[in-house]
């Protein structure tokens, strides 16, 4: 990762996070880079390796109103959306909200639900509102939503479908902590609990930063350089589905961010090939003898980066 000075308000975040997260800079920065571009996160890994913390956590820094939804195989859209329940003694319906209305909700095992239930979070995600008995309800923003995921080896999970996966701005994995974070934590040195955790940030400021992104500049010659990485998961030879517009424009989004939150205001090339397997690599397919053959789409994406020539110039450094 860059390692620029970080945006004051952003390193309050950062540190206050890792009172509970320990050694996961790298998560908490592209964390809060989806936050900042108003994207959604997919987080997937084993159980047991700091997901769900590191989400509370998040919502404890920002004073957000948090809300976690259990995914189950039972689990129904109207339990994540809510549902109107008619009132006798008043003769009407009355809406019950579900747990989406809420500024950070965890999804959390959403590949533990059916196909169904995981495409009621879709609207909220991209719409920012949803409609329930032919009535669309806005959401509170702002609205961030990290969806967590055990592998699909694991026996009990639905794979998430590509429209869903689409909706995530980033997909990333926690990792085990190395032997001596994990000393760490089984010491718990520097380390607190989260009910002593205080926040550090306002809603408002966290608004406001999210407006300061719009502003953070990015020359003509670095949006050809992300479409042109783009343009070529749609012909490159392993890859049967490339990516999607809605992948350029996040690659563009998340850039943005990531410059602000290293005190920047303009975007670099490293900022780009750093958030591109992020970004990109959930969104494509690979055929199935890439498959067979080892590759994965972020080695993929990887490729791809690196034969694509970056563009120079004094406003790009």
């Amino acid at each position: 990762m860059i390692q620029d000075s970080l945006h004051p308000t952003i390193k309050k975040i950062i540190e206050n996070m890792e009172h509970i997260i320990v050694g996961k800079r790298k998560e908490i920065l592209l964390t809060l880079t989806a936050v900042l571009a108003r994207g959604h996160v997919l987080l997937e890994d084993v159980p047991g390796v700091g997901k769900t913390m590191l989400v509370r956590t998040l919502a404890t820094s920002i004073a957000a109103d948090f809300k976690r939804i259990q995914f189950t195989p039972d689990l129904l859209p109207s339990d994540v959306t809510g549902v109107s329940i008619y009132n006798q003694k008043e003769l009407r319906f009355e809406f019950h909200p579900g747990p989406i209305m809420g500024n950070i909700i965890l999804a959390d095992e959403i590949n533990r639900t059916s196909p169904k239930t995981q495409s009621a979070l879709l609207e909220g995600m991209e719409e920012g509102n949803v409609t329930i008995d032919g009535v669309t309800r806005p959401l509170p923003y702002p609205f961030f939503v990290m969806a967590t995921q055990n592998p699909i080896e694991y026996e009990g999970t639905y794979p998430l479908p590509e429209a869903q996966l689409d909706r995530f701005m980033l997909k990333f994995k926690m990792g085990y902590p190395t032997q001596e974070e994990e000393f760490l934590i089984l010491n718990g040195r520097n380390v607190k609990s989260l009910s002593s955790l205080q926040s550090v940030v306002t809603l408002k400021e966290l608004q406001d930063l999210q407006k300061q992104v719009d502003e953070i500049y990015v020359d003509k010659n670095l949006k050809h350089y992300i479409v042109k990485i783009v343009h070529q998961t749609r012909s490159y030879n392993t890859i049967e589905l490339g990516v999607s517009p809605r992948g350029t424009l996040a690659l563009l989004k998340v850039a943005q961010a990531y410059a602000l939150i290293h005190g920047r205001e303009y975007v670099v090339p490293d900022d780009i090939k750093i958030l591109a397997p992020y970004v990109l690599a959930h969104r494509l397919i690979l055929k199935l003898e890439a498959k067979f053959e080892g590759m994965t789409a972020e080695s993929v994406i990887a490729k791809i980066v690196a034969r694509t020539p970056v563009p120079t110039g004094a406003v790009l450094s």
